[in-house]
């Protein structure tokens, strides 16, 4: 059994992290200023030009290290500490997910637009019903 490791193929882990965040090889070039076919020459290459690993970490809104580092069973680790916040934090973040409004002013808001829809309405039809 060969004690080898297998190494980190950094254009693939561009890929996933690319495709996790919803963007298309299209959108990353064109951030980046090269062309599609370039993106996916980088995305096929074990190693980046650290220059340019560091130009698609900013685009792609993480760290170079969490680039290099990147494997698919820390994404489902991390996905799954939402659903179970006695896994303690992750990074910076403890876990509780405040809403940065009062849901109830919200529904409040939606309750005054519909009845002054209402009100806009019967005004219509009493103009309509008193022109006849």
């Amino acid at each position: 059994m060969s004690t080898i490791t297998k190494p980190n193929h950094i254009g693939r882990n561009i890929s996933r992290i690319r495709e996790l965040k919803d963007m298309k090889q299209e959108a990353l070039a064109q951030a980046l200023g090269i062309s599609q076919q370039t993106v996916s020459s980088i995305e096929n290459s074990e190693n980046v030009d650290p220059e340019k690993l560091i130009e698609i970490a900013k685009i792609l809104g993480v760290s170079v290290e969490a680039i290099k580092k990147f494997s698919e069973e820390s994404v489902f680790n991390y996905f799954n500490t939402f659903n179970d916040n006695s896994q303690g934090t992750i990074g910076n973040h403890d876990g509780n997910y405040n809403c940065t409004f009062n849901p109830l002013d919200k529904v409040v808001e939606l309750y005054e637009r519909l009845v002054q829809a209402e009100k806009d309405k019967n005004e219509y039809l009493e103009k309509l019903y008193k022109g006849k």
